[in-house]
């Protein structure tokens, strides 16, 4: 894989636009393949192609490399660049190597971190501080949460409610305290941190934890900064992980906890990616092993989804306003629950990031908050 003899790049996951928008930022041509072909994907990229699955069952498997072949076509792209969707199924990973170049964590390494056993026995091994997870039903529920083995987003988290664990569930200690993710990029050797988010949830009904947003912070504790790029290397040089990932703590009364590794780029790579250094560049290097560079940041950025509250039989048309993206086409069919379209705040504060993006989501969602059916 080089960075110079072709422009294209291949990308893959749930949901591609935000990784598009990075490669073209990168000076790439996105071939995007993801369950929406949203109207955003579809400006960015100089081909599309619609992934099989869904948010709940993930991407089908069957015809992922398929997908790809077609989508790449007489181009030869440097490489694959896998967003969320395979992390319950790291064999497509494998799958699609066979074909590409795949510029990211091989299938041996995100199941290394996105399984519970092996995370839980690096953690130990490593004296990273890690949450009790446990297969069979807690004795107090109310004390711990249920997951998804490889679930991402938030959707899959739910409290417990004393039923026995099911080979694709298991029981984490439910932990007090407040989030802290960090963005970095590995090489396989060294965790080099890219910066810190707070993230928040917009719970409904059926989902307590669904992923909210994220904030990315101007200001953290250097010393626990330094504790966490340190786990990090450790869990890194164990695990062979590479190119740009992410790690998700707890912060409470009895100090750090890690409680996820995301070995691919996420959710926060909006309000991360930069003009000057941009992140798909330097995620292609670490996978190489070369040198790389990380952002330097003034101010910070927001980002928060906007969900529909009610079914929606067919989505109104809406006039878009700037700082917004992920847009529901008009004429869909929404469920409740379903994402509409995700906002975007800068501001010279964390706190007040948040709070503009918070307020703008509420303004958008007068567009949507009665079912047009």
């Amino acid at each position: 894989m080089t960075l110079q003899n072709n422009p294209a790049i291949l990308i893959a996951a749930i949901s591609g636009r935000s990784l598009a928008a990075a490669a073209k930022r990168a000076g790439f041509r996105p071939l995007v393949a993801d369950l929406f072909n949203d109207a955003d994907t579809l400006a960015l990229a100089d081909r599309a192609a619609k992934l099989s699955g869904s948010l709940q069952a993930g991407i089908d498997e069957s015809e992922v490399v398929e997908t790809l072949v077609r989508l790449a076509g007489g181009d030869m792209p440097i490489a694959v660049v896998c967003g969320s969707g395979f992390e319950r199924k790291p064999e497509m990973i494998e799958a699609i190597s066979r074909k590409f170049s795949v510029a990211g964590n091989s299938a041996k390494t995100i199941g290394l971190v996105k399984d519970p056993i092996s995370l839980s026995r690096l953690c130990s091994e490593l004296k990273i501080p890690h949450p009790d997870i446990r297969f069979d039903s807690p004795e107090h529920p109310r004390d711990w949460l249920t997951k998804l083995v490889g679930g991402a987003g938030g959707s899959h988290v739910k409290p417990a409610n004393g039923d026995a664990s099911s080979h694709e569930h298991y029981f984490q200690r439910f932990i007090r305290g407040k989030n802290l993710s960090a963005l970095f990029l590995a090489d396989r050797d060294k965790a080099h941190i890219v910066g810190f988010s707070r993230q928040w949830s917009s719970p409904s009904k059926t989902s307590p934890f669904r992923y909210g947003g994220a904030v990315r912070l101007r200001r953290y504790d250097r010393e626990k900064a330094l504790r966490i790029r340190d786990w990090l290397t450790a869990l890194t040089r164990r695990t062979g992980l590479a190119g740009l990932c992410s790690a998700d703590f707890i912060d409470g009364g009895s100090g750090l906890r890690l409680i996820e590794i995301n070995p691919r780029p996420g959710a926060t790579l909006d309000i991360f990616d930069s003009e000057e250094t941009p992140l798909i560049r330097e995620h292609l290097r670490a996978v190489m092993g070369c040198k790389i560079s990380k952002p330097a940041y003034r101010g910070s950025a927001a980002s928060a989804i906007a969900y529909t509250a009610k079914a929606i039989s067919v989505f109104p048309q809406v006039a878009w306003p700037a700082m917004t993206a992920d847009h529901q086409r008009s004429g869909t069919a929404l469920e409740a629950g379903d994402p509409v379209c995700t906002v975007f705040a800068t501001q010279d504060s964390a706190a007040a990031a948040m709070r503009a993006v918070k307020c703008r989501v509420k303004e958008l969602a007068v567009h949507w908050r009665e079912d047009f059916r």
